[in-house]
């Protein structure tokens, strides 16, 4: 990872913004993968894709990390909670709807 201070121009910091922004994707496609293989493993512990006490911990460790790392904690939940929500939908095609409390175990 380039020191950001020695970056000395707008064209050499934008490379390595798209730099990043590939890391970040390729995060998310392994997130997917995640939420791929949790659709295989819950129906064996009985579990529904929507569980809301697991959705609020995400949340609540996502927003502390933001917090440890200077960034705006709000941003970073709506940004979560999009991307909670294609998870659910993704799980949902293989197991089904959650139903409306989506609470689980």
């Amino acid at each position: 990872m380039t020191d950001l201070a020695r970056i000395t121009s707008m064209a050499e910091l934008r490379r390595e913004i798209d730099a990043h922004d590939r890391g970040i994707v390729a995060a998310l496609v392994r997130r997917a993968a995640m939420i791929d293989r949790a659709a295989e493993l819950k129906p064996a512990e009985g579990l529904p894709a929507r569980i809301g006490p697991r959705v609020e911990a995400v949340v609540e460790n996502v927003r502390a990390a933001a917090v440890e790392g200077g960034l705006d904690p709000d941003l970073v939940e709506r940004l979560w909670r999009e991307l909670i929500e294609w998870s659910i939908a993704r799980e949902e095609k293989v197991l089904g709807p959650s139903g409306p409390e989506g609470q689980g175990r």
